[in-house]
């Protein structure tokens, strides 16, 4: 097998590629950083030579490569939009010159806009455009319906993947799991919104199988890539403290008002076979080297 990796440099890039290695499956890879290894180069994915990057014939694309942080993509939506939608067109594009086997593209949880504390989200749910206020949620959902397009003129199969909050070893970009974990290990005190907040947090290790678990798909699909369950700000911290044997004091500025993003894992179990299995526990301990911390006596 061989898979063409954009955003081979990228946190989950990076995770895709250790899982192809420890499956001997063979990996081109582009990025705008400098490449780490000697099969990924510098290529950016709105280059109208774009094709000439992709092996012919590749099994796959896989389609990483993005402004991948809603923070990143407030009040920059034709930044955004240039790389996350054109971007994409003109990958999908290059795929069906080459001739390429799959498009999986990497989508988000965000496309379901507002948080819904009482229905859970499935893949075939209507969403409503017009109440999107988040450019990075938007160019994502837009990068969806036109693959589904480019899946009706050349019937590539294709796999959008809407991923839930990644976490995972990093110094940088945390989502909420790696800031809390930090907080509690170097704060006496932690203000948060409301500990009732929750998300199903996924580590980056799961994304990575969840990814290749699509590898091979027919039609066009789209899929949620979830954590093994929900988790509260309340439960990241509870974890941390326990792992870490430290019993800062907690804030809430709005425990009246928790967020909470219910999104089903149903249909990845159903069609891929595939669920997450790195609990809130183990997630945790894998952060602790990256972010410089050791666990409490007793607690390896």
């Amino acid at each position: 097998m061989h898979l063409f990796v954009t955003g081979a440099s990228s946190f989950i890039g990076k995770a895709v590629l250790a899982a192809c290695d420890a499956r001997s499956i063979r990996v081109t890879g582009i990025d705008l950083q400098p490449p780490t290894r000697p099969d990924c180069s510098m290529v950016d994915i709105n280059t109208p030579a774009i094709a000439d990057a992709i092996p012919e014939d590749i099994d796959a694309v896989i389609h990483l490569a993005a402004v991948s942080r809603d923070s990143d993509s407030q009040g920059r939506a034709a930044h955004c939009f240039s790389v996350n939608v054109l971007g994409t067109l003109n990958l999908i594009e290059a795929a069906h010159t080459r001739g390429a086997g799959q498009f999986v593209f990497a989508s988000s949880e965000w496309v379901y806009g507002s948080e819904d504390s009482v229905a859970e989200r499935h893949e075939d749910d209507p969403i409503n455009a017009a109440l999107m206020t988040s450019e990075y949620a938007l160019s994502k959902y837009v990068s969806e319906a036109n693959l589904r397009q480019a899946y009706n003129r050349w019937a590539i199969p294709t796999a959008a993947l809407r991923f839930g909050i990644v976490y995972g070893p990093r110094t940088k970009n945390w989502s909420a799991v790696e800031a809390l974990l930090d907080s509690v290990a170097r704060k006496d005190e932690i203000t948060v919104g409301a500990l009732k907040t929750a998300r199903r947090y996924i580590h980056v290790e799961d994304v990575a199988e969840g990814i290749l678990a699509s590898v091979g798909l027919r039609g066009f699909e789209i899929i949620n890539i979830q954590g093994p369950r929900l988790v509260s700000l309340g439960d990241v911290i509870a974890s941390s403290s326990s792992l870490l044997g430290r019993a800062p004091r907690i804030t809430e500025s709005a425990p009246e008002t928790p967020s909470i993003r219910r999104v089903s894992d149903e249909k990845a179990q159903d069609l891929l076979g595939w669920r997450a299995k790195i609990d809130i526990d183990a997630g945790l301990m894998s952060l602790l080297p990256a972010l410089g911390l050791k666990a409490a006596d007793g607690m390896t």
